[in-house]
């Protein structure tokens, strides 16, 4: 891809993300989405493979039926109330509008088959880019209606949400789907919060970005893209995968990592709530995403390769790991400690 080119789209996406994540009125947030739409596309069609064009003709028609729902919900409210504010949305039938385009930018279920299916046909960079910066405009949005919008159709649709990203990935050997549905898993978590405790729903989506990002890099630079690759990377780099084991622990949430600090304060504050079935039902469903995670950990780092031609050692690489992934593997780990200073901040 030409560098100039890709500048530009790089540019373009902060410009979008920028835009929406910074207006008030609902036709510049709807232009900072239509942005982000157009700058992504190129990225995801850069290498030219069938794979490849059908994800982004996939990924631009939800993009435009959403986008196309938003611009629609928001002139239902401007027609009943009179504003054009984000913040002003009361018209019923635009809350149940809105929340189903959010619904489809973000992926949740029911809106979420179209998601894997754009990560099996894009770069891990790419990928990377669409499970994290993406959905922030969107997330945005989210926190903005929040207080308006139904909330037991959002606890409905982030209950699914958990439920079909842990089933839907037990079964996979790719693991840019598998990611998918644990980006789909992980935004039910932030979603179920996000009427109750806004700034705990903004903390669970940063810590989610955090784990991720540190993921996408990691399998960047041992070049895996399904499981059978990720069984003799060991042998390439054996501590950046020995760190992977327990970057994919932490986005699993187990303690005392990282990832354990939002389901811990989400749970509680369900809790709280008086939605203690609720709670335990997430909790539950929680262990579905475990199951693959550790799946992932087991090829990464305990199995050994099979002794056949196809899988052959690779080489142990000398070359220095990237300064960026060995901070955000060390944050994706050691975060749980300051929890009382994020406790403190909410």
């Amino acid at each position: 891809m030409n560098p100039y080119a890709k500048l530009l789209s790089s540019l373009s996406l902060l410009l979008g993300t920028t835009i929406t994540i910074s207006s008030n009125h609902w036709m510049m947030a709807w232009t900072g989405l239509e942005i982000n739409t157009l700058a992504i596309i190129p990225l995801i069609s850069k290498s030219h493979h069938p794979r490849a064009i059908e994800a982004t003709i996939k990924y631009f028609l939800v993009q435009a039926a959403a986008s196309a729902l938003l611009l629609f919900s928001s002139m239902i409210n401007a027609w009943s109330t009179g504003q054009w504010d984000i913040t002003q949305l009361h018209c019923p039938a635009s809350c149940l509008l809105l929340t189903t385009a959010i619904a489809m930018k973000l992926g949740l279920v029911p809106f979420h088959f179209w998601f894997p299916e754009v990560l099996q046909g894009s770069s891990l960079t790419t990928a990377l880019i669409l499970s994290t910066m993406i959905k922030l405009p969107p997330i945005t949005i989210l926190l903005l209606t929040s207080h308006l919008l139904n909330p037991a159709l959002l606890t409905g649709m982030a209950i699914a949400s958990m439920l079909f990203g842990g089933w839907m990935g037990l079964n996979q050997t790719q693991i840019r789907k598998i990611m998918a549905f644990s980006s789909i898993s992980h935004l039910g978590w932030t979603t179920i919060i996000i009427i109750y405790h806004p700034n705990l729903a903004l903390v669970t989506f940063y810590l989610y970005v955090l784990t991720t990002t540190t993921v996408f890099l990691t399998l960047n630079a041992i070049k895996a893209l399904k499981l059978s690759t990720m069984m003799v990377s060991w042998t390439k780099t054996p501590t950046l995968n020995a760190t992977l084991m327990l970057i994919l622990l932490s986005l699993a949430g187990l303690p005392p990592l990282a990832g354990f600090l939002p389901k811990w304060l989400i749970i509680q504050e369900l809790t709280k709530q008086e939605m203690t079935t609720t709670a335990t039902i997430i909790a539950m469903l929680s262990l579905l995403g475990l199951f693959f995670y550790l799946r992932l950990t087991y090829y990464s780092t305990i199995t050994l390769p099979p002794n056949s031609t196809n899988h052959m050692k690779q080489w142990v690489s000398h070359n220095p790991t990237n300064a960026m992934v060995a901070t955000l593997a060390s944050m994706s780990i050691l975060l749980l400690p300051l929890s009382p200073m994020i406790l403190a901040l909410l």
